[in-house]
C-alpha cells in the first residue's frame, strides 16, 4: 500500500502538490492569528474608549480611585513601577504638569504595579507626588489596558476616549505629552 501512495504522490501534478503546501501554511497562519489575536486585540489604542477601573490607593488611608468618577475631566493615566528607571524619571515631570494644568481640569492617575506595594511606597517617600496613585499589584487593570512595557501612559479626554498612547520615557517626551494635554484641554 505504501508503494501505491508513493506512486500517487509522484503522479500528482506538481501544482496541486504545491497548492496543498501553501494551503497548509495558510491554515497554520490563520490558526496562529486566531490563537494570538486576543492577546494583541486587548491593547488599548488611540481612539478606543478607556477601560473603566476602580483600584485602591497605594496609601491605605486614601479612598479607592475610580476612573468613571473622573469622567468630564482630561485624565493622564500612567502605569509605572519602582524598578523602572524611566518611570522614576518621569514622575517629577508629571507632577509639574499636573500642578500646571490641574486647575484647567487635568487629573493624573499613576497606577503603580509593584508587588509588593511597599516597593512603590519606598519610592514615594523620597519623591512625594500630588496626584492620584492607585495600586495594581495583581496586574488586572494593567492587563485590561494591554500594557506591554513600563512606563506606558494614556491621555483620556473628558468623554473617556484615549487620545494618546505613550510608551517609554525619554528626554524630550514631555514636549509631545504637554502639547497633547494642551490640545485636549483646549477643546
Amino acid at each position: 500500500m505504501s508503494n501505491q501512495m508513493t506512486r500517487m504522490r509522484i503522479t500528482m501534478p506538481a501544482s496541486r502538490h504545491h497548492r496543498g503546501g501553501r494551503n497548509l501554511v495558510n491554515r497554520l497562519a490563520l490558526c496562529c492569528a486566531l490563537l494570538f489575536s486576543p492577546v494583541f486585540a486587548q491593547a488599548v489604542e488611540e481612539g478606543d474608549m478607556a477601560p473603566s477601573f476602580i483600584l485602591p490607593s497605594i496609601y491605605s488611608d486614601k479612598p479607592d480611585i475610580n476612573l468613571e468618577a473622573l469622567r468630564g475631566k482630561t485624565v493622564y493615566v500612567d502605569f509605572w513601577a519602582s524598578w523602572c528607571a524611566p518611570c522614576l524619571r518621569s514622575m517629577p515631570a508629571y507632577n509639574e504638569l499636573y500642578n500646571r494644568y490641574h486647575e484647567q481640569g487635568l487629573e493624573f492617575v499613576a497606577i503603580n504595579v509593584d508587588n509588593p506595594i511597599e516597593d512603590g511606597l519606598d519610592f514615594l517617600l523620597d519623591t512625594p507626588l500630588d496626584f492620584l496613585i492607585p495600586s495594581d499589584p495583581d496586574g488586572e487593570v494593567t492587563e485590561r489596558f494591554g500594557v506591554v512595557g513600563m512606563p506606558t501612559s494614556y491621555l483620556i479626554d473628558p468623554t473617556g476616549k484615549v487620545r494618546l498612547v505613550h510608551m517609554g520615557f525619554r528626554d524630550g517626551d514631555m514636549v509631545e505629552i504637554e502639547a497633547a494635554i494642551q490640545a485636549v484641554l483646549a477643546e
